[in-house]
Formats: structure tokens, C-alpha cells, sequence
């Protein structure tokens, strides 16, 4: 078994995870702008904008560090 296998898994969970994320917050963006907008939801929904760009970016940088180990893994770089 190769000794990279429990990292490739710990960053292939992460990387899921990440993901599961991002679409939660997904949800909840358009859950805000399916109702009928007051001002205060028209925040809320932005507000919910920024939280799924953040969350996009932590979904991003998780299959960067998976990809390089994979690339690691089979290509030894």
C-alpha cells in the first residue's frame, strides 16, 4: 500500500467536504432571492453572495491541494 494513500484520502474528504459546502451555500443564496425581496432580504441575499464566494475559494484551494498529490502520486512532481 503506499505510504501517500491515507493523505490522498484526508484531502479527497476535505475536498468533498469543501464541496458540500459550497453547494449548501448554493442553496441558501437561492433560497434568498426565490422569495419576494424586502430590503432586508435584498442584505441577506447579499450577504449570502459573499459567504458562497468565500466558500468557493476554500473549494478551490482544496482540489489544488488534491490535484498536486495526485500529481505527486502517479507523476512524481
Amino acid at each position: 500500500m503506499d505510504d501517500d494513500l491515507p493523505d490522498l484520502e484526508q484531502l479527497q474528504s476535505a475536498y468533498k467536504a469543501a464541496v458540500e459546502q459550497w453547494i449548501a451555500a448554493i442553496r441558501h443564496e437561492e433560497a434568498l432571492v426565490s422569495i419576494n425581496q424586502t430590503l432586508a432580504d435584498v442584505d441577506k441575499w447579499e450577504q449570502a453572495h459573499f459567504a458562497e464566494d468565500d466558500i468557493r475559494s476554500k473549494v478551490k484551494a482544496a482540489k489544488k491541494d488534491y490535484e498536486d498529490a495526485l500529481r505527486r502520486k502517479f507523476f512524481d512532481f
